[in-house]
């Protein structure tokens, strides 16, 4: 914590509550013998973090007083509460107020205990602070998009496997929606895959499967004789083929309807004009007094059909041809279609096999296997950029080993922190692998690892050092791809970085990992 002091002019060192990274007071189950009250924080009521007195003798978490004075000088609730208030001295005020350095030093010597259920850990409050709080795996976090707790270490797989309300992108329309929601989406996508119940055809675009149903030669529909009498439901692509067998039923069907409407005619039309009866063709002449009978009526009716009957036949015989060219052409194209999926199946194939390919010269390129391993970072600053923004929040390095046939290894780095480091740090894990020769390697993985962010006048590297956790799960011998990262949440304040940094320079930073091969 970096909070500044200044000397005030009547001797006392006073401090300014400026730092922006402080935290209220340590819970009091933490440690492991009975607070006394001098260590208590007036203000939250537990052990004091970074304490400072004001004047009036009573002690308070930085974080705490910060609070109390943010609006101006206040009243000292405790020395009202003590009944010793005075008016010149019980008033709170940062610039009267300094850091309580001998408090604070009793304070980091006590003992204390981890709170979370499950773990072991103990140690003095110094050490509480600087390495296990916040850090501990047996941590239960509050996921930010259920709200639900689950154990840090869990967190990374929670949110991108198990989470409820994650976000997720439709792999058909590329819309964005919460996995709970992924049923009803589907519902209503219109990029989503169907198959028709006819034909079997898959991945219709429910877009299109309107258009596919009136098409699909399997689809059944009625006859379009329907509405005169016909009663047989056909399928699409056999309807040309029904017509032509059943054309005389047809007209048959047809005639009744046609001497109905030619009576009507005969009915409703008076002598001496000329009439055309639509649809048919036939004209009336005038003639005086003389009206066209029933009998008459039915013969033209009957020369309409014979006529109709040689069409259909000249009609049917071209049909016929030109309905066997189409099968021979559809057996073509068929042939064709059968040989391009073929072809596009090979190149996937292919391509497959070249980006495999790819990869293994990408990671030939990079490799080592003498556990040293230095990552050239460039483009910084779109990366950056990249993970504020949430798009790529972790990066991982290539991999690297501890010998030809050794540990498999890589590094993931958050260029905008994560955890406790979030936004003010690079957080920087080391991740064991899964290598082809794990069976003959030592488990779990015990060779202590140094990381560094190299300074690049060669003067002071920033690293960090730990010895594995032989119990967590991060270092046992890996049954997936990768084990769960384990590292340093805090392992660069950000502001290093920030302006002309000795560690960023054209736009490109180094991080060197070093895992020691004692023992190996």
């Amino acid at each position: 914590m970096n909070c500044r002091s200044t000397v005030g002019s009547i001797g006392m060192a006073r401090i300014s509550l400026d730092c922006t990274d402080s935290l209220p007071g340590i819970p009091l189950s933490v440690l492991s013998v009975p607070m006394e009250n001098k260590y208590k924080c007036q203000q939250c009521l537990q052990v004091l973090r970074k304490p400072v007195q004001a004047q009036c003798g009573h002690r308070f978490c930085v974080h705490c007083f910060k609070q109390l004075t943010s609006s101006g000088p206040k009243p000292c609730e405790a020395c009202h509460q003590e009944d010793i208030f005075e008016e010149s001295i019980s008033i709170l005020n940062s610039n009267e107020a300094f850091p309580d350095n001998a408090a604070g030093r009793e304070i980091a010597s006590l003992p204390a205990r981890c709170l979370n259920q499950g773990c072991s850990w103990t140690g003095s409050i110094k050490e509480y602070e600087a390495q296990h709080e916040g850090r501990c795996e047996f941590e239960r976090v509050q996921c930010d998009a259920c709200k639900n707790f689950i154990l840090r270490t869990e967190k990374d797989r929670h949110a991108e496997r198990e989470c409820e309300a994650r976000t997720l992108n439709c792999k058909y329309c590329k819309a964005t929606f919460n996995f709970k929601d992924i049923k009803a989406h589907d519902e209503i996508c219109q990029k989503f895959p169907l198959q028709c119940k006819d034909c079997g055809k898959k991945k219709i675009p429910r877009e299109k499967f309107n258009d596919h149903i009136k098409s699909c030669v399997k689809s059944k529909s009625a006859c379009p004789f329907s509405e005169v009498g016909c009663k047989a439901v056909i399928e699409n692509g056999k309807q040309n083929d029904h017509e032509q067998s059943s054309t005389m039923e047809h007209l048959r069907l047809l005639l009744p309807m046609v001497l109905s409407v030619a009576r009507m005619r005969t009915e409703t039309t008076g002598p001496g004009e000329w009439q055309e009866d639509s649809g048919l063709g036939l004209y009336r002449a005038p003639e005086e007094g003389v009206t066209m009978g029933a009998g008459a009526a039915v013969n033209a009716l009957e020369n309409i059909v014979c006529v109709l009957n040689r069409e259909v036949e000249r009609s049917s015989v071209t049909l016929e041809a030109f309905s066997h060219q189409h099968r021979l052409d559809q057996d073509k194209i068929e042939n064709l279609s059968n040989k391009v999926r073929q072809l596009e199946r090979t190149l996937t194939m292919r391509d497959l096999q070249l980006a495999e390919t790819e990869q293994q010269l990408r990671e030939l390129q990079f490799c080592t296997y003498d556990g040293i391993f230095v990552w050239k970072i460039s483009d910084f600053s779109r990366r950056r950029q990249d993970a504020v923004a949430g798009r790529t929040p972790a990066m991982f390095s290539p991999a690297f080993y501890s010998s030809k046939y050794g540990y498999k290894m890589c590094l993931r780095l958050y260029l905008n922190g994560d955890g406790t480091g979030r936004g003010t740090h690079l957080s920087l894990f080391f991740v064991v692998m899964r290598g082809k020769c794990d069976a003959l390697l030592k488990w779990p993985f015990s060779q202590k690892v140094t990381l560094m962010l190299l300074d690049q006048n060669n003067r002071e590297h920033i690293i960090d050092a730990f010895r594995p956790d032989v119990s967590s799960t991060s270092f046992q011998r890996p049954i997936s791809e990768m084990n769960i990262a384990s590292g340093c949440p805090l392992f660069c304040p950000l502001a290093k970085l920030a302006g002309k940094s000795s560690y960023l320079r054209d736009d490109t930073i180094f991080i060197k990992a070093i895992v020691d091969l004692t023992g190996l």
